[in-house]
């Protein structure tokens, strides 16, 4: 019988956590994709929208706890990461284990976030946001320009600026698991902004920059999965070897 890894893999602003569906097939048998929804899109589009990341983290951890079984692994690009990171948090106030790695993508640390996350608190008009996404480079024209589409899209993503824009870091113990970095070199997170969340952790810490802007984990995403891999083959062989001894 293999021993699994799990990978919860939170999503990106505007998202839903399908968007990792198609990783499933392209990692190994060892590693077991689980791809968290948030409230108020997917799966669970009828429910109401978060404004707040630590009630949203710890939320999602009480929901996660009864079937999440160590080893296991947090992954999140953009928003994902914060809350990724906040729900690491949680999920040991709980009483669970920490995970074996907390993978941070495509975003500023959360002590450093004054100037990248400014503008964001309060809430964008549908140009606005429109734009934001224009910029980030990730949207076809002819979604942007689908009234309909957008008017379900617009809501969500407009919830997720405001959750990143009024997060503030707070003075707790660090997490101890190692924290792997991924970012995009031409993505508007800075080398600083990136290294600093090697001030959440006592844990190891390493930074992996990939060509492409802010989402290069779609479009280099064979670099991406392989980091993941890489970083957690580790530990899995650990685990494997303590659960035949």
């Amino acid at each position: 019988m293999v021993t699994q890894l799990t990978l919860l893999c939170l999503p990106y602003s505007g998202a839903s956590a399908m968007v990792y569906s198609r990783w499933r097939p392209k990692l190994p048998q060892w590693l077991r994709l689980q791809p968290v929804e948030l409230p108020g899109r997917g799966a669970r589009f009828g429910e109401p929208l978060h404004s707040d990341m630590r009630v949203l983290a710890m939320q999602l951890a009480r929901e996660l706890r009864p079937t999440l079984h160590a080893p296991y692994a947090l992954f999140g690009h953009s928003l994902g990461a914060l809350l990724a990171c906040e729900m690491a948090h949680a999920l040991r106030a709980l009483g669970c284990p920490e995970p074996v790695a907390l993978f941070a993508s495509g975003t500023a640390a959360p002590t450093l976030r004054a100037d990248y996350d400014r503008g964001f608190a309060e809430p964008k008009t549908d140009a606005e946001l429109i734009e934001q996404l224009r910029t980030l480079n990730g949207t076809r024209e002819e979604v942007l320009a689908n009234v309909e589409l957008m008017s379900l899209t617009l809501p969500i993503l407009r919830a997720d600026f405001q959750l990143c824009g009024k997060f503030e870091p707070v003075q707790r113990p660090l997490l101890n698991c190692p924290v792997h970095v991924l970012g995009g070199k031409a993505d508007r997170a800075t080398t600083e902004q990136l290294i600093g969340w090697s001030q959440e952790t006592h844990g190891s810490f390493s930074v992996d920059m990939l060509a492409g802007g802010h989402f290069f984990i779609h479009e280099h995403e064979a670099k991406v999965l392989k980091v993941i891999k890489d970083q957690l083959e580790r530990h899995h062989r650990r685990h494997a070897i303590a659960a035949t001894a």
